[in-house]
């Protein structure tokens, strides 16, 4: 009797595994499958991101350092000019690092000079100080701008070499290759959008903060120069 060889065959549990989905990536994996899938454009919005991410933080820093209560400032110097000590009202106002407490200090110690000249020295300082509140806030929203354009034109750019890929290849499979590259190349725009937005919202909260600090140099200015205005003439000495 002739011996025929059988064809192996796979176990049930063989054909479960094989029809059974691979194991999940981690999201380190899926992060660096999403960016390589997208192409050099997702590196370049990456470095944009990055870049606006850094501004963000010194400028979150920086106008957390300059700023502080102006109410309670306020009422401290009222009270010190209004019982003729206003040069414990600029030692305190030197050891401040906020940009109100060296502005108010400016008007202080021209406390004995008229009107005008205490509105000049506070106009003066203000034109120092308003410039370290507004800087590089503007480079937020240029960042913002150029991760959603640039996001656009990676899609693009990647839609491009898409049809091109489907151009030559079988028929059959033209559709699928298609949506494939078109769902790869949106990638550079998902992660370009992100990145804008996530620096459009930072940029809106600083803005905000800024505008706050500037109102409150402008009033407290206002303020002083009406409370050294109608107080008497005392000598002042010259604080550093």
């Amino acid at each position: 009797m002739e011996n025929t060889k059988m064809e192996p065959t796979n176990s049930p549990q063989e054909k479960i595994e094989s029809i059974a989905p691979k194991q999940d990536l981690t999201i380190t994996q899926e992060m660096a499958r999403f960016m390589d899938e997208g192409g050099v454009f997702m590196w370049i919005i990456l470095f944009i991101w990055i870049t606006g991410c850094v501004v963000s933080l010194e400028r979150i820093k920086s106008l957390f350092k300059f700023d502080m209560d102006g109410t309670s400032l306020m009422s401290y110097i009222k009270k010190c000019v209004l019982t003729n000590e206003v040069n414990t009202a600029i030692q305190e106002c030197s050891t401040s690092k906020s940009l109100l407490a060296q502005v108010l200090r400016s008007g202080l110690k021209r406390a004995n000079q008229e009107k005008e000249q205490i509105k000049d020295a506070l106009e003066a300082s203000m034109l120092e100080a308003i410039p370290h509140i507004e800087k590089r806030l503007d480079y937020l929203a240029l960042i913002a701008n150029v991760s959603t354009l640039l996001g656009l034109l990676g899609t693009i750019y990647g839609l491009i070499q898409s049809f091109a890929a489907v151009a030559s290849a079988d028929p059959a499979s033209k559709a699928e290759l298609l949506a494939l590259g078109i769902s790869k190349a949106m990638n550079t725009t998902a992660f370009g959008l992100i990145s804008a937005i996530s620096i459009m919202v930072i940029h809106s909260l600083l803005t905000t903060k800024a505008e706050k600090m500037v109102a409150d140099l402008e009033h407290f200015s206002v303020k002083l120069v009406d409370l050294l205005s109608s107080r008497q003439p005392q000598k002042v000495k010259d604080v550093a």
